[in-house]
């Protein structure tokens, strides 16, 4: 199972050690105890919102930009959950590859261009 707090928790703790910061000095500027952060960091404890804006101030980082982190790390462990089933066999594709047509094939007269103009439009 993936879960959502030990990535947060990771995203958080490698984006202070870029910052060579230690634990002590975000906990302080964060105004949360020491602990409680190494437990957010390890992703023993969830962080409230209000937690996290704090946190993302104390390093100077945007909300957005963490998240998108975590969202980018969840997506690749889906991709890897997905790649194997417990006993080890590939799943196959979810979506089928969609033949196109032959060469001579015409879709009604209309252009693959023209579809998609209209397909947007609608």
């Amino acid at each position: 199972m993936i879960l959502l707090r030990r990535l947060l928790g990771d995203v958080l703790r490698r984006q202070r050690q870029r910052q060579g910061r230690t634990l002590r000095e975000v906990s302080a500027a964060a105004r949360v105890s020491l602990g409680y952060l190494s437990e957010v960091e390890r992703g023993q404890k969830e962080a409230s919102s209000e937690l996290l804006s704090a946190i993302c101030d104390a390093l100077d980082v945007r909300m957005s930009e963490v998240m998108r982190e975590v969202s980018d790390e969840l997506s690749l462990a889906e991709l890897a959950a997905m790649a194997t089933l417990s006993e080890g066999e590939l799943l196959r594709p979810v979506l089928e590859p969609v033949p196109l047509p032959a060469p001579g094939d015409r879709m009604s007269g209309i252009s693959p261009k023209a579809a998609a103009v209209d397909v947007v439009a609608a």
